[in-house]
C-alpha cells in the first residue's frame, strides 16, 4: 500500500472525437477560463467500447470508487488532492519512476491516474515511457496497434491512433508503441516536447501521468521530468537502503520534484 512521504502540500481503439477536441490548457488560460460546457461535451463524447468490472479491476489492482480496499483508495485519493493543491487546481504533466526495478512505479502511476478520472469533470491519461519494458497494455488488456514511438517516428501521425481507452471512465492509455530502441533518442526530441504540450491541451482538464523506467537504471526519468512539471518517486519499502533512496531523489530536478511515495 501506498504511503505518502516529504510530497508537497483487449479492446478496440474509437477515438476520433477525442482526438480533434484541441483546446488551450488551463494553465494558460486560469481555472474557469474555458467554457464548462464544451468541457462536459468533450467528456460525454469519450466512448468506452468496454468497461472493466470491478472484478476484473480488482485483480488488476486498480482503484474505482465503489473499491472494498477503503484504505488503498484513501491514499491515492489523498495524494490526488495534496497535488491538486500544489498545482492550484490546473491540470499538469508528472512523472512517476521506481527508485529501483520492482519498485510499484506502474502501480503507482496507473493508480493515480484512476483517482483523477473519479472525477466525473477530470479526465487522465497515462503514457507508458517505459520503452524497455512497457507493462501497462497487458495490465489493462489493451492490444495496441500503435503507440509512443510510432507517432514520435513520423511527424505526420495521427495522435488519435495512439490514445486508447483503458475500460475506466475518463481515463486514456498511450502505449509504448512498437520500436523501443535507443529511447533517449525519442524522449530528448523536440516531437517529444511538443507531444506532451499537446496532449496536455487536448483537454484543460486532463492530467497526465508518464510511467518511466527506474531512475536508478536509466536517465529517461530525469530526462522527461525536464519536459513535465512534476516528478515523483515510488520506493518498496524495506527493499532499499535510505541512502540509495536518497541517491534515486537526488537525480531529479529539485524544482519539480514533489516527493517519495513508500509503496509495500
Amino acid at each position: 500500500m501506498p504511503e505518502q512521504r516529504n510530497l508537497h502540500p483487449k479492446v478496440q481503439k474509437n477515438d476520433e472525437d477525442d482526438s480533434r477536441l484541441l483546446v488551450p490548457s488551463s494553465l494558460e488560460l486560469g481555472p474557469g477560463a474555458v467554457d464548462k460546457y464544451v468541457i462536459s461535451k468533450q467528456i460525454v463524447r469519450m466512448q468506452e467500447p468496454r468497461k472493466l468490472t470491478p472484478d476484473d479491476l480488482d485483480e488488476r489492482r486498480v482503484i474505482y470508487p465503489e473499491s472494498r480496499d477503503r484504505a488503498l483508495v484513501n491514499r491515492f485519493r489523498s495524494l490526488r488532492t495534496k497535488l491538486l493543491e500544489l498545482s492550484g487546481g490546473n491540470n499538469f504533466t508528472m512523472v512517476v519512476s521506481g527508485a529501483c526495478p520492482g519498485a510499484g512505479a506502474s502501480f503507482v502511476a496507473l493508480n493515480l491516474a484512476a483517482a483523477f478520472a473519479f472525477d466525473q469533470s477530470k479526465t487522465a491519461l497515462i503514457i507508458d515511457c517505459n520503452l524497455r519494458e512497457p507493462s501497462l497494455h497487458s495490465t489493462l488488456d489493451v492490444l495496441p496497434e500503435t503507440g509512443l514511438t510510432d507517432f514520435l517516428d513520423d511527424p505526420d501521425f495521427d495522435i488519435a491512433r495512439i490514445l486508447y481507452p483503458t475500460g475506466i471512465p475518463r481515463l486514456r492509455l498511450i502505449p509504448a508503441g512498437s520500436r523501443r530502441e535507443t529511447p533517449g533518442e525519442f524522449f530528448t526530441s523536440f516531437r517529444m516536447k511538443q507531444f506532451l504540450q499537446a496532449v496536455r491541451r487536448r483537454y484543460p482538464d486532463r492530467f497526465i501521468v508518464l510511467d518511466t523506467a527506474p531512475i536508478s537504471e536509466s536517465p529517461d526519468a530525469r530526462i522527461l521530468t525536464e519536459l513535465c512539471d512534476y516528478a515523483m518517486l515510488v520506493v518498496p519499502h524495506g527493499k532499499i537502503t535510505t541512502a540509495a533512496a536518497e541517491n534515486a531523489a537526488a537525480a531529479f530536478n529539485p524544482d519539480k520534484f514533489v516527493g517519495a511515495v513508500i509503496n509495500g
